[in-house]
């Protein structure tokens, strides 16, 4: 007679697993079969599903409830699966042990469930678009969640989306975004290390994070006045400019 699995560590048999998840067993074949589930443990003929199996099938009928398709599904689960192997939650939130640990930025991460994140971008969460945010770093995989660095990130591009914007769009003008922000993180980055770290005492990590405390909004009202002034000059050209061409373009009809 098979073992019982061990101690600390629920595992089901088929039949179990169908009436836990509240499908039948029928479909939890249908669902192997697709590949949506990764394959049981074995104990000679018998298989010992888990809890991460249980999850998976509630995650399906969860977004299936929502409209989504097998075959999205499929791409949704699968690009999950790959973001265990990219960076891990802490690496993107910045917790990975550096000494200077007082963040400058405040932005506040937020944990999804596969659908709460599709629900967010309707029809949007390819493979593609999912890998891209892994390797931007705004999204990461932590255990049956993902983790997305920052709530105002999520909701803005949400927002753009519901607007048109495909959200491949979006994360290809967010990665442009991560490069140009970096050249300005450095710029003041430089400033603070030429002109304002030789008067500190920098042996002393609580002091040094006392004075990113300190400075890092400044830099922030810098940038975002910087940023709006900017938006300004800019948008208001590019719409100048797209309004005469509608209006050439109107002309030369008639």
């Amino acid at each position: 007679m098979p073992e019982e699995p061990g101690e600390g560590k629920r595992e089901f048999r088929a039949a179990e697993l169908a009436q836990a998840a509240g499908i039948t067993t029928r479909t939890l074949r249908f669902y192997r079969e697709r590949r949506l589930l990764s394959p049981p443990r074995r104990e000679g003929r018998i298989a010992w599903y888990d809890e991460h199996h249980l999850a998976r099938l509630r995650t399906i009928t969860a977004l299936l409830a929502r409209g989504h398709t097998l075959g999205g599904i499929a791409d949704l689960l699968g690009a999950f699966e790959k973001g265990r192997d990219a960076r891990t939650a802490a690496e993107v939130l910045g917790l990975d042990g550096a000494a200077l640990t007082t963040p400058i930025s405040d932005e506040t991460p937020v944990r999804l469930t596969p659908e709460e994140l599709a629900d967010y971008f309707q029809g949007e969460v390819t493979v593609d678009n999912l890998a891209a945010s892994l390797d931007i770093g705004y999204v990461a995989v932590d255990g049956e969640e993902f983790v997305h660095t920052s709530r105002r990130l999520l909701d803005a591009s949400a927002e753009l989306v519901a607007k048109g914007i495909p959200l491949a769009a979006v994360l290809a003008a967010g990665r442009e975004l991560r490069t140009q922000t970096d050249v300005i993180a450095g710029l003041f980055a430089r400033l603070f290390r030429d002109h304002l770290l030789p008067l500190q005492d920098t042996t002393d990590p609580n002091h040094l994070n006392d004075l990113l405390t300190r400075v890092g909004p400044i830099a922030r009202d810098v940038v975002q006045a910087e940023l709006g002034l900017s938006l300004d000059r800019t948008i208001r050209a590019e719409l100048e400019e797209w309004l005469r061409g509608a209006g050439e373009g109107s002309s030369g009809g008639e």
